[in-house]
């Protein structure tokens, strides 16, 4: 029978509840297991298309073109698991489902309430991911990480309707996973409990009684003060796990739960003997949750080796933490758009810079340049230029993008244009070396989510790929008008990427220049540390090229003039 993890937040909110919830999927995998994730937000919003990023970050989109929270990028960066629309769910959806049945007479004239139509559509889109999952194959366990805040007023019908799941598919089949901050008191130095004590006790209010805490913390935790945590939350001391915040990269995360056991925890939860080993004097309090009371024991001596579950090897992660640790080179190149302050809000591509990185053990320093106000200084530092989504056509925004294309162009440094950057790229070439001022955009049917793209042979993005066949992401409504297409040419740009059937333009390019490439859709939703997309790592080793020129360029300069130095 198909397992389920809950995970809730409590104390504060931005804990990491999605990279815990990614993490712990990722080793789940690792040990061989079947795994489906999802993300039940508390907000009435449909879906977050319509949300500013400057207030919930970016829109991250899944292959079936549906719009969600930046928590699904994670979900897809640290694990395989096939995200669809039933992936991301919001108080909004469910609402809307729940009137429109209602409109329709399906409840057969009954009082539509909270308790139980709305907790009951809850559980429907949870089961949604259930049973033989995508293309028919089994899934083992659905992660479902559950927005918001323990004490949230919007979060109470999703927490009774977890409460409720778990009596319908028995207790032992769901595991609740709970992430609390565990705070330090420089006055007094000391880290303080009591937070995480009132957070499992608003849970326990509701009827949920926590088999794991995850504790975020800035220091380490003593064993006196989990001892304490467990005592007061009415569980096993080796259920309340450290997670301690990362030095250097969020890729840490995984191998840091593994280290405390985290996954260890959960095999033992669902898979344990019938039997269970005789508890030894002094043991802690059992779980109300029905997590295994005795002392930790090897894993063969679980039932979890008949479902098929195995040692995790964590081999490839370990080697993307040796090149992040050891880069052989460091760039830094500039992230121009209307949001760039708000780093969230471009978050999928600052990590595809990263996974990049990683592959040329580089170190990328990725610099926010916003675009509003733009000024030409703020890219004298930056190895590459990077001009993401987010700025309208005349607005202040757009001529950012233009004066930032402009310079990369002009100044041969490596350039990469996503969506709108794309559009601005075609707008300065066409305008600054072909003088024509013409409209080069129209209005079309919205593209939303995977489409298909044939590449030019001999182009720089086949060289990247590797492949003339290609899909990629795709959100937006603008497309390059077809009558524009011998203008693009005469000012000098290549068009090296369209649709199938040959109406749409998806890839340009510019020839006489080092590495100048825009693209219509979104290759950073694609990116993995493990597998990154082709086309940042393009990008990053022309970056890297380029600055390892310039630097044997200076060295040869300057041993030459000291050796005209020395012979007087």
């Amino acid at each position: 029978m198909t397992k389920h993890i809950f995970i809730t937040g409590g104390v504060v909110s931005s804990l990491g509840k999605g990279l815990t919830a990614a993490s712990l999927g990722m080793l789940l995998e690792a040990r061989g297991l079947a795994i489906r994730m999802q993300k039940l937000d508390p907000y009435l919003n449909i879906d977050p298309g319509t949300m500013s990023p400057f207030q919930h970050g970016e829109v991250y989109v899944l292959d079936d073109g549906s719009e969600t929270d930046l928590d699904l990028g994670h979900y897809e960066r640290f694990t395989n698991s096939p995200l669809t629309k039933n992936s991301s769910w919001t108080s909004g959806k469910i609402f809307r489902n729940v009137l429109r049945r209602e409109r329709k007479g399906k409840y057969r004239g009954k009082t539509v309430q909270v308790v139980p139509h709305i907790t009951d559509e809850i559980k429907r889109a949870i089961r949604s991911l259930r049973g033989d999952g995508v293309n028919g194959e089994k899934v083992d366990v659905v992660l479902t990480e559950i927005g918001g805040t323990v004490g949230d007023i919007e979060s109470l019908p999703f927490l009774e309707a977890i409460r409720q799941f778990a009596l319908d598919v028995g207790r032992e089949n769901c595991l609740f996973l709970h992430m609390t901050l565990i705070p330090f008191l420089k006055s007094s130095s000391e880290l303080k409990t009591k937070p995480t004590q009132h957070s499992v006790g608003r849970l326990r209010q509701i009827g949920i009684q926590p088999d794991i805490l995850v504790c975020r913390t800035e220091h380490s935790i003593s064993d006196a003060e989990k001892d304490k945590i467990a005592l007061f939350c009415n569980m096993e001391c080796r259920n309340v796990i450290e997670a301690k915040d990362a030095e250097f990269s969020i890729y840490e995360v995984p191998v840091m739960l593994q280290q405390h056991g985290l996954d260890q925890r959960v095999v033992e939860f669902f898979w344990k003997e019938t039997t269970p080993t005789p508890p030894q004097e002094g043991n802690n309090r059992p779980s109300a949750g029905g997590i295994n009371n005795s002392p930790p024991v090897e894993e063969g001596h679980f039932a979890a080796q008949n479902a098929g579950v195995v040692s995790p090897d964590l081999s490839a992660w370990h080697d993307i933490l040796d090149r992040l640790r050891n880069p052989q080179h460091e760039i830094t190149i500039a992230v121009v758009g209307k949001y760039a302050k708000h780093r969230d809000a471009y978050k999928s591509i600052y990590e595809a810079l990263d996974h990049a990185g990683i592959k040329h053990r580089t170190k990328v320093r990725a610099v926010g340049v916003p675009c509003g106000k733009f000024d030409p200084k703020n890219l004298e530092n930056a190895d590459g230029i990077l001009v993401a989504d987010g700025a309208s056509a005349g607005h202040a925004s757009g001529m950012g993008h233009i004066e930032a294309i402009q310079f990369a162009r002009e100044q041969k440094i490596p350039f990469l244009g996503i969506d709108h950057g794309m559009r601005s790229a075609v707008a300065e070439v066409t305008c600054n070396v072909g003088n024509w001022l013409g409209r080069t955009f129209k209005l079309s049917a919205s593209r939303q989510g995977v489409h298909h793209t044939v590449l030019v042979a001999e182009s720089k993005a086949f060289a990247c790929y590797g492949t003339p066949n290609i899909s990629e992401r795709h959100r937006h409504q603008l497309e390059l008008s077809n009558e524009c297409r011998e203008r693009l040419q005469k000012s000098g740009l290549l068009i090296t990427g369209i649709s199938p059937d040959g109406k749409l333009v998806d890839v340009i390019e510019l020839p006489d220049h080092p590495w100048f490439v825009a693209v219509q859709f979104h290759p950073e939703f694609r990116s993995q540390p493990t597998n990154p997309h082709p086309l940042f790592s393009g990008f990053v080793e022309a970056v890297v090229v380029r600055t390892e020129t310039i630097v044997l360029h200076n060295f040869s300069v300057s041993s030459l003039c000291k050796g005209y130095t020395e012979n007087g």
